[in-house]
């Protein structure tokens, strides 16, 4: 099942100081998952983290947008 998504733009607590990242919300249960960076691989990245970290234990593709 497709599901759609909610992205957020956010600051994340790295190593060295604070990084640029983003946040992917399901918009189905609220599972949000984050990645460093803000860009197409990391958007993917939080996709893919959603899949294998669902609560519910689904195995849905999650649209990502920009």
């Amino acid at each position: 099942m497709k599901v759609t998504t909610t992205t957020a733009y956010v600051d994340l607590d790295g190593d060295y100081g604070t990084v640029e990242g983003v946040e992917v919300t399901c918009d189905r249960c609220g599972h949000s998952e984050e990645s460093f960076g803000t860009g197409e691989s990391s958007l993917k990245r939080c996709a893919y983290l959603l899949r294998e970290n669902c609560p519910r234990g689904e195995a849905n593709y999650y649209q990502v947008d920009a």
